[in-house]
């Protein structure tokens, strides 16, 4: 499905992967989700390695996990190395799975928790002898909400939850005027950090979408 898409986008796919946690909707689909976190993210290390190489023209086959024999991926990719990028924060597991595979990856929590797993990540690719500056670092923001008044910002992001049913995931999620909102994000491109997934919970805030390009990026890009 990567490499059609790879192939409809003229080189534009991103494969993004995870160690799976919303155990209902495994069990609407018929898929196992497996006994414990530690259980899938041993999946996630192989499945990623296998992925890895069939999108690098390679013959994987499976291990403990998986029954694939010399598998190969015909026609390859457009680009020379589609992105795999793996989604969590796991210290043990997860974030040597990304220093092994992954071109990418994806962290929240806050900026706190984002730069204290990037330096476990960095530990990992000294481990495993990986140039970490190989693996783009995204950062999932949370919700944002932008408007000129901070408390108007603050009466939005909690209207956002009442609707939707959902936790909120961390304290300081990046809600306020545009420049209180640059003010939070900047602290992540000093570590490296240029990518960011941001949350649009719905009913979908068409004015943050608009204000955040056009008012805080060419804060940060400054």
């Amino acid at each position: 499905m990567a490499t059609t898409l790879d192939h409809i986008s003229k080189g534009r796919a991103i494969l993004g992967i995870g160690g799976a946690w919303f155990e209902t909707e495994h069990r609407a689909f018929g898929i196992e989700f497996g006994h414990s976190p530690g259980e899938r993210l041993r999946w996630l290390d192989e499945a990623a390695r296998i992925m890895r190489g069939m999108l690098d023209s390679e013959e994987p086959s499976g291990e403990e996990f998986y029954t694939t024999h010399s598998i190969r991926n015909e026609p390859p990719p457009v680009q020379r190395r589609l992105p795999l990028l793996i989604g969590g924060g796991g210290e043990q597991r997860t974030l040597r799975t990304v220093a092994k595979y992954a071109d990418a990856c994806n962290v929240g929590g806050g900026f706190a928790n984002v730069k204290h797993k990037d330096e476990v990540l960095r530990r990992h690719c000294a481990e495993v002898g990986r140039n970490e500056a190989e693996i783009e670092r995204t950062v999932g923001t949370g919700v944002c909400v932008i408007r000129d008044d901070p408390a108007e910002a603050q009466r939005v992001f909690e209207k956002l939850f009442e609707g939707n049913g959902g936790a909120r995931p961390w304290q300081d999620q990046p809600v306020g005027t545009p420049e209180q909102i640059a003010e939070i994000l900047r602290p992540y491109l000093g570590i490296g950090f240029r990518h960011f997934v941001v949350g649009f919970p719905h009913p979908y805030d068409t004015e943050t979408m608009e204000r955040l390009i056009r008012d805080v990026v060419p804060m940060l890009e400054a």
